[in-house]
C-alpha cells in the first residue's frame, strides 16, 4: 500500500548512513551520492523511502554496479530500456522497500533533473505542498498493491514533474 507520511527528522540519517554503506561498496565509481525524492526535502510529507542517486562515470558496465550493490542487499529491478538510462535497485526486494538507488552518469541528463526538482521543492514551499496534495490523492487510487500501481502512481506524477522542472529551467536561465 501506498502511504504517505509525515515528514520524519530521520530520514537524512538513513540517508547518510546508508551513503556509507554505498561509497564502500562502490569506491571511486560512486562520483556523487545524493539524498534525491520526497524524503530529501525538509518538512515534506513522503513514501517512507529513501531515495538515493548515484552518478557513475559510465552506465555501460552495468552487471558491475549489480554485484556491488547486490553485496548491500539491493535488488536490481528490470525497467528494460530505461535500465541504459537511470537502472533502479531496492532495497529489501520485496515490498514496502526502504531504500531505494538510482543510478545515473555523471554530468547527464537525470542526473540535473533529479537534483532540480529536490532542490526546487526545497525553495518554494507552496509548490512543496502542492506536491503533497497530488502524491496523497493518487496514493488513495493507485493504492501501490502491485509493482504496475505503484508505476501508474509515478507516471501520473509526471505532468507535475514538468512544471517543476519547467520553473526551475527558467530560474537558472535568469540569472
Amino acid at each position: 500500500m501506498l502511504k504517505i507520511e509525515p515528514y520524519d527528522v530521520a530520514w537524512p540519517e538513513m540517508f547518510e548512513a546508508e551513503a556509507v554503506l554505498l561509497r564502500a561498496a562502490l569506491g571511486a565509481s560512486a562520483v556523487r551520492i545524493e539524498h534525491v525524492g520526497s524524503t530529501a526535502v525538509t518538512g515534506l510529507a513522503a513514501k517512507p523511502v529513501i531515495d538515493i542517486q548515484v552518478s557513475v562515470p559510465s552506465l555501460d558496465q552495468l552487471a558491475q554496479y549489480v554485484e556491488a550493490l547486490d553485496g548491500l542487499r539491493y535488488t536490481h529491478v528490470s525497467l528494460g530500456a530505461f535500465d541504459q538510462v537511470y537502472p533502479f535497485f531496492a532495497k529489501p526486494a520485496v515490498w514496502p522497500s526502504t531504500h531505494h538507488v538510482h543510478l545515473c552518469v555523471v554530468g547527464g541528463e537525470q542526473e540535473a533533473k533529479h537534483l532540480a526538482f529536490r532542490d526546487y521543492l526545497r525553495r518554494e514551499p507552496a509548490v512543496a505542498a502542492d506536491y503533497v496534495k497530488l502524491k496523497s490523492s493518487l496514493a488513495a487510487i493507485h493504492r501501490g498493491h502491485t509493482l504496475e500501481s505503484r508505476e501508474r502512481y509515478s507516471l501520473a506524477k509526471t505532468e507535475f514533474v514538468q512544471r517543476v522542472l519547467e520553473r526551475a529551467a527558467s530560474e537558472f536561465c535568469a540569472l
